[in-house]
């Protein structure tokens, strides 16, 4: 049985979008792929919003699984992912296999939040469907 592929979620702060991504990497996704979020700079906890919202949807709670940190903090993944560079991309070591391109929630209404998570939940189902059609090959080391 080979290893299961690794994808970090990349932002800024990897306390909102790349979370939200991470967590829902790992619900809907995790026997096909490890999750991992991070950022270039932490924040002390993750987007209230997102918390709530996640638990209410989701049933997830990300503050009992996850929290804020850097990249490297995390192991090398196979696939980096940004989540939108409206802000500036982190610099990772290396280019991102994919920007998922999505604008930051925080400080919006739970509308915008909602559409942010079901974006980020069709682009997690895609990824999926793309690793096991083997669109992304296993990095050889």
């Amino acid at each position: 049985m080979s290893k299961k592929m690794s994808v970090a979620f990349i932002c800024i702060h990897n306390s909102c979008r790349s979370q939200i991504a991470e967590a829902l990497g790992k619900h809907l996704a995790g026997d096909v792929f490890e999750s991992y979020s991070a950022g270039s700079e932490t924040k002390p906890q993750i987007n209230q919003d997102a918390v709530r919202l996640m638990k209410e949807i989701y049933g997830i709670d990300m503050e009992k699984t996850q929290c804020s940190k850097t990249f490297d903090m995390i192991p090398e993944p196979d696939i980096a992912i940004s989540m939108g560079c409206d802000v500036g991309c982190p610099y990772i070591g290396r280019a991102f296999d994919d920007n998922w391109g999505l604008p930051d929630p925080t400080g919006q209404p739970d509308e915008i939040f909602r559409e942010t998570i079901d974006k980020i939940e069709k682009n997690i189902l895609q990824l999926m469907r793309q690793i096991q059609g083997g669109v992304y090959c296993e990095k050889r080391r």
